[in-house]
């Protein structure tokens, strides 16, 4: 069909319009979706790091927060992160790591490497030591 076929009736402007309101409609949708995705993500990756910070032995355990009691914020952080984490710790105390004695104890303070003194050494370690001076210095 061309325009001089198409009826009278008909604007082939008008079609184009209801087409491209149709398409923007979709478009809109679209991303309306995709910015929840994103939003969600962004909460999931912001739990999860929060978690981790809180000592969770199992991601998996993010599933058992209810995603809808979770806000961004403007910056796009999770309000209350450390808050939710806490009660999920509360509820689910076995998907945390337990504090271990370990963790506390502070290494012994590092002390500069100093030379064997000759009282110390064996004889053979002595004689080792001997050769090697007076090698370097003659």
């Amino acid at each position: 069909m061309t325009e001089q076929d198409s009826p009278p009736d008909v604007d082939p402007s008008a079609d184009q319009m209801a087409e491209l309101r149709a398409r923007a409609e979709a478009l809109e949708r679209k991303l309306s979706a995709l910015q929840q995705e994103a939003e969600t993500r962004l909460a999931l990756a912001e739990l999860k790091a929060e978690a981790l910070r809180a000592g969770i032995v199992d991601l998996d355990g993010i599933r058992f927060i209810d995603l809808g009691k979770v806000k961004l914020g403007p910056d796009g952080a999770v309000e209350d992160g450390a808050g939710l984490i806490a009660a999920l710790k509360r509820a689910k105390p076995w998907l945390f790591a337990g504090t271990s004695s370990s963790a506390a104890a502070q290494p012994p303070p590092a002390q500069p490497p100093r030379q064997k003194l000759a009282s110390e050494m064996t004889d053979d370690e002595y004689r080792a030591a001997r050769a090697a001076l007076l090698k370097r210095r003659g």
